[in-house]
Order: structure tokens, then C-alpha cells, then sequence
């Protein structure tokens, strides 16, 4: 049997009514923790729509922590509780958007690229063996002379990639899109702190200063692309807006 769609002028797109039936199964316990969801052909057959649509809603709900894709088994339905802490950080967004955002201007001031081997906490976060090639990539962000922020970012190493410092000193995130790496989805965990000793000479503030640490884990889960970041705030520099859904 198929579930009917509103297909008038102006009624909400396909893909969000779909998104929305897809989303009430979850809730609703229709398909359980762990459970496989239907493939995307037998979806274009329930719903009468195109595999485009289809899975447009699909990456909708993977967004929004509903739904996870495993590379050559199908796309299967996290726990709820998951799904709570997930949907609040479902947009990723390069440092340069966020600041302009918060009306400020911001640019690379230094940055530093090297390899490493990934040691047992990396490694976990990258989801790679231990030991492996990592990119670890060292900036600091702000305007010139006044440095307010301080990124640790370690991706898996590929041969394309660049070793020369020039090449991250725009937005990191459009520079993987040059390759085709378009990371999706994100966790987030952030704390306050204290300026320690390497942090007060790189950000040129006094000791005891306070400190917004987040570390960011974000991904591309068709290529299995990893990326973990510990960044460092200024305390009365920067402002963390979570909108919550729900």
C-alpha cells in the first residue's frame, strides 16, 4: 500500500513530508533501536517519488540524528537517547561563518601542518588503527595582532592532501570540499577552563584567564571521513549558541 503525498502548489516538499513519516515510525517505536530501515527503491515504491527524494529525507533524518549509514549495509535507526543529544548539533560550520555571524572578522594568523602517527586517543577519534598516518594541522585564529582562538585539528592523512602551511589559512572546511569531502555531521562537547601556559603565550593573555574548550568530532560517513578538533576560546571573545529542538 502506498502512503499518499500531498503533491499540490505550494503544499511542503516531498522529501520533508516523507522526512516527517519516516521520523513519526521512529518515535513511535515502529522501527526499533539498531533496526535496518527499508532500502531506498522500496521507499521510492512506498511513497511514489524519486530515489532523489527519497533520499534527500533520508539525509534529513541522518542530520538530525534520527538515522546512521554503515557503507554497504544499509542506514539504521539510533536509540532515542542518542537522537536527544544529537539533534542540537546537527550544522557544522567553519570558524570564518561562525564569526561573521557574531560580526567579526576573523583570519588565519598561523598555521602550522604536519604528519604524526596517531596515538591511541586520535586513533579512536578518527576511527583508524593506532599508529597510522594523521594530518595534524595547528592554527591560530583571530584578527591581526589579537589572536582569540587556538585549533588541534587531526584528520586521517591522504596523499592529496597539502603540507604546505600557506594551503590552510583559508576555511578548512572549504578546503575539504575541494576534494569532495563534505562533512555532514557532527558531536560536540564543550567545557570551561583555565589558560594554561602554552595556550597564555599562543593567545597573549594572563594567567588564570578563562577558557572555552570544544572538541569536535565531525564526519562523512559515505567515505568514513573523521575529523577531531580541540579548540580554544577566549572566555569574553566568543559566544556558543546552541538552538534546541523540541
Amino acid at each position: 500500500m502506498k502512503n499518499r503525498l500531498i503533491k499540490s502548489p505550494g503544499a511542503t516538499p516531498l522529501y520533508n513530508q516523507i522526512a516527517d513519516d519516516l521520523r513519526f515510525k521512529i518515535v513511535a517505536n515502529e522501527w526499533s533501536t539498531g533496526e535496518k530501515i527499508p532500502p531506498e527503491l522500496e521507499l521510492c515504491m512506498l511513497y511514489n517519488v524519486s530515489r532523489i527524494t527519497v533520499r534527500k529525507a533520508i539525509d534529513e533524518l541522518v542530520r538530525e540524528g534520527y538515522l546512521y549509514r554503515q557503507r554497504a549495509k544499509g542506514t539504521f535507526v539510533l536509540s532515542l537517547d542518542d537522537t536527544n543529544e544529537k539533534q542540537h548539533y546537527t550544522m557544522v560550520r567553519s570558524f570564518t561563518k561562525e564569526m561573521e555571524e557574531l560580526g567579526k572578522k576573523a583570519e588565519t594568523l598561523s598555521a602550522t601542518v604536519k604528519l604524526i602517527e596517531a596515538s591511541k586517543r586520535v586513533s579512536k577519534q578518527l576511527n583508524i588503527p593506532e599508529g597510522s598516518e594523521v594530518l595534524q594541522l595547528r592554527r591560530i585564529r583571530g584578527t591581526v595582532g589579537h589572536p582569540f582562538a587556538y585549533f588541534i585539528t587531526h584528520i586521517p592523512y591522504i596523499e592529496k592532501f597539502s603540507l604546505d602551511n600557506e594551503d590552510y589559512y583559508g576555511s578548512f572546511y572549504d578546503y575539504l570540499r575541494s576534494f569532495g569531502i563534505v562533512v555532514s555531521e557532527s558531536k560536540e562537547y564543550v567545557e570551561a577552563t583555565i589558560a594554561t601556559e602554552e595556550l597564555q603565550k599562543i593567545l597573549k593573555v594572563p594567567e588564570y584567564t578563562p577558557i572555552l574548550k570544544r572538541v569536535r568530532m565531525t564526519f562523512q560517513s559515505e567515505r568514513n571521513f573523521h575529523e577531531f578538533s580541540e579548540c580554544y576560546y577566549i572566555g569574553n571573545q566568543y559566544r556558543y549558541y546552541v538552538e534546541m529542538n523540541g
